[in-house]
């Protein structure tokens, strides 16, 4: 078996067999397939698509290309919640603290910055000290005793997805269903959790840009789920503006810090963040309705326990918790500049994807996966879809220190932002709920 008929064989659309998957992705992991031919089939694979077996096929191979988490050690059901990416998608630093502190353990890799999106690890990595290279012994006695762990993907699990994520990310082929929900769930599966709640982001600044596509990948994952015994629940989520206000690492660490304080009530990250714990305490069978599950998480935030349990979490993690309590202390740019609206209106719609390109450009992103994330760059958006503005009017603050990257930010967030004399209409914030079967 050859790498190149493989990829000549993708290439003209064919189905690859369960062996020729199982060679490329044992290829890959052992370093007899170059990078530049995984990026020729990645690409293949972005362009020709894959069948529901084969995208099944190349999921449990990332999944056994490494070590398979074994959790039994925790007790209660382990649900972890993943999201497709978006911008100021600041959700797990506020769900995983609100269900730890409810009695749900909380056991959860996350990843990296990827394309437009930012990365819960770069996120966490912003507050001083925080440690996110837990080994998996260390995670799982941290979990037991604290109930709540946050860290980076280890290099022996899944390392087949770590090296097809960073690709993926410099080479334009981040937006592919198979690729997607490979990705997603052989992390997922991998880390040994017996249930999973998705995040599937709709709209201009999400890799699926409509609710069908968003459907055909939750399907997807549901069915690579259920092949593996695992309950998978799906929510469809809109991303046609910023989910929060701040874009960035350290940004989002600050509005995460509001939410949980119980400052951003209502904001559509707070729902956002409310629906998804929901669904993770339900799968993790704490509460048996949504309205007694909702009940608690607003209670819980309400009398501090969930900030206190981010704090905790950063303790034990070796972070600065003072810079929870004061998060001036985190870093920021202290060069600040204005982005102002050309004309009177209401804000009509945003390129969301635009926003994101604005915000990595900033430094709070990568652009290769060499890149090195600056923590206190970003945007924080002072204007939602809806408002209205007057001409000279703050839409944004820029934090960068680089005049090139504020040059560039700005002329890219002229072409995001669409103000019309007429008001829009507003769009659902959560387009359904899949889970075997769509509530809207």
């Amino acid at each position: 078996m050859d790498i190149i008929d493989i990829l000549n064989k993708k290439r003209k659309g064919k189905k690859l067999t369960k062996e020729e998957i199982l060679f490329f992705i044992d290829g890959i992991t052992k370093g007899s397939v170059a990078d530049y031919q995984a990026s020729a089939m990645l690409m293949a694979i972005c362009i020709q698509g894959m069948t529901d077996e084969e995208t099944a096929d190349l999921t449990h191979f990332m999944t056994y290309s490494g070590d398979v988490l074994d959790l039994s050690e925790i007790e209660g059901i382990k649900v972890d919640k993943h999201s497709t990416g978006g911008v100021a998608d600041t959700t797990t630093l506020v769900l995983a603290p609100i269900c730890a502190a409810l009695g749900l353990n909380v056991i959860k890799m996350s990843g990296r910055g990827l394309g437009h999106t930012g990365g819960t690890i770069d996120k966490l990595e912003s507050i001083p000290g925080y440690n996110v290279s837990l080994t998996k012994e260390e995670a799982i006695k941290q979990v037991k005793k604290h109930g709540i762990a946050l860290f980076g993907q280890t290099s022996d699990l899944a390392p087949a997805d770590k090296i097809l994520y960073a690709l993926r990310d410099v080479t334009g082929t981040v937006e592919s269903i198979p690729l997607i929900a490979s990705s997603i769930m052989s992390k997922k599966f991998a880390a040994g959790s017996d249930a999973i709640v998705l995040d599937i982001k709709v709209g201009s600044g999400a890799f699926m840009k409509n609710t069908k596509d968003a459907e055909k990948l939750a399907h997807i994952m549901i069915e690579s789920g259920k092949r593996l015994g695992k309950k998978v629940t799906a929510v469809l989520t809109n991303m046609d503006a910023p989910l929060g206000d701040y874009i960035g690492n350290s940004l989002e660490v600050m509005e995460s810090t509001k939410i949980l304080k119980g400052e951003g009530k209502g904001s559509d990250l707070y729902e956002v963040s409310l629906t998804l714990a929901t669904h993770m305490l339900l799968n993790g069978k704490i509460y048996q309705t949504p309205e007694e599950a909702r009940e608690n998480i607003v209670r819980v935030i309400e009398d501090g326990r969930a900030f206190s349990k981010f704090k905790e979490l950063v303790r034990i993690q070796g972070g600065d918790e003072r810079a929870i309590d004061d998060t001036s202390l985190l870093p920021l740019s202290k060069k600040v500049t204005t982005f102002k609206a050309e004309k009177s209106g209401y804000i009509y719609s945003y390129d969301n994807l635009a926003i994101g390109r604005a915000s990595c450009e900033t430094g709070a992103g990568r652009k290769t996966k060499e890149d090195i994330v600056d923590p206190g760059a970003g945007i924080v958006m002072k204007k939602r879809v809806g408002d209205k503005v007057e001409m000279g009017e703050t839409i944004a603050l820029i934090y960068t220190e680089d005049r090139d990257r504020i040059r560039n930010c700005l002329e890219i967030m002229e072409e995001a932002v669409d103000i019309r004399d007429t008001k829009p209409e507003k769009k659902p914030l959560i387009y359904g709920i899949y889970d075997g079967e769509m509530f809207i």
